[in-house]
């Protein structure tokens, strides 16, 4: 006589609860390596990043694999002399606060490095 529906899909486990740990661990630590990018970037740390087009600067939130998230983050519309910038929090001649999150594509990212001043929270 053949199983019935019931039989068939029978779902009771088949691991212990161990290995039940053991493989959740697993695929987290697939799926996290899948997501994450081989990148120079730390989360909590602070970094002033140049894309194709822009200037921002914030806390590393989230790296996945093709964006970096920053918190704090303001858009720096102008430098002023970009060896200047990097050398004074104060040396800004513009700065645009991010209401949320800056989210950053990682292909757009030309240059970045790591901000050792506190983030401006002021416009100007």
């Amino acid at each position: 006589m053949p199983p019935t529906k019931k039989q068939q899909f029978n779902m009771r486990p088949i691991l212990s609860g161990e290995q039940v740990v053991e493989l959740q661990e697993t695929i987290k630590e697939s799926i996290h390596g899948a997501l994450i990018v081989d990148t120079p970037f730390k989360i909590g740390h602070k970094y002033l990043v140049r894309t194709v087009t822009m200037v921002n600067i914030g806390m590393v939130k989230q790296i996945t694999r093709d964006f970096i998230t920053l918190s704090n983050a303001s858009w720096i519309p102008d430098t002023g002399r970009w060896s200047e910038c990097l050398k004074s929090p104060t040396a800004f001649n513009a700065i645009e606060p991010f209401l949320n999150d800056a989210i950053i594509g990682i292909n757009t990212i030309v240059d970045a490095t790591e901000w050792p001043f506190s983030l401006p929270t002021e416009a100007k």
